[in-house]
């Protein structure tokens, strides 16, 4: 009776065990890749303990620049943020303006949570970016499935399996206070 518990026992260990996907060393995106430029629109959601907040967004990313706009669901503009060499900052529709020294700060400061902007720029494709280690997980297609990145896990969702580009990207903040941010994109140029 007790090996017959025992193999049962080692069964199931060994069927949860060929779920769990192995790790990888993530793709790291080049110099190239990076400055691809891009445009997406889609909608976020972002929370930090209490804080968050909810906006759609379209963002026209450059070799050299960002530009972000964020607006309400019904279309109204909260703040267009943009970013280059010389610094990041927002502009409200009432006129007032806000800088910071980076995008997490400036995120932080106009939604409340910050968004890792910077990271995003090669999370968004499904690389990791160059600086810092990284791992990834893929699904059974080969394409991202979990990238751990900067204290970041990013889990990529698929609209189907013939899908390369992921459409649904869920962003946690393992380290620290508890981040969460959630992205779908609509439409990809």
């Amino acid at each position: 009776m007790r090996a017959s518990a025992y193999l049962a026992a080692l069964a199931l260990l060994l069927a949860a065990c060929a779920t769990i996907a192995p790790r990888e060393a993530a793709r790291v995106a080049d110099a190239a890749t990076l400055a691809a430029p891009f445009d997406v629109q889609g909608r976020l959601s972002a929370r930090r303990g209490t804080d968050g907040g909810a906006a759609n967004f379209t963002w026209e990313h450059r070799a050299a620049s960002d530009r972000v706009e964020l607006a309400t669901p019904l279309g109204q503009t909260l703040a267009r943020l943009a970013g280059d060499a010389d610094g990041v900052h927002a502009q409200f529709p009432d006129g007032r303006t806000l800088d910071a020294p980076g995008w997490d700060a400036l995120t932080a400061r106009v939604i409340g949570v910050p968004v890792p902007v910077a990271g995003l720029t090669a999370w968004l494709r499904g690389y990791a970016h160059e600086g810092s280690p990284a791992s990834m997980e893929s699904d059974a297609q080969g394409r991202p499935a979990l990238l751990r990145q900067d204290g970041w896990e990013i889990g990529y969702a698929y609209p189907d399996d013939a899908q390369a580009r992921a459409s649904r990207l869920t962003l946690r903040y393992t380290q620290g206070e508890p981040v969460e941010v959630r992205i779908v994109i609509d439409r990809w140029e």
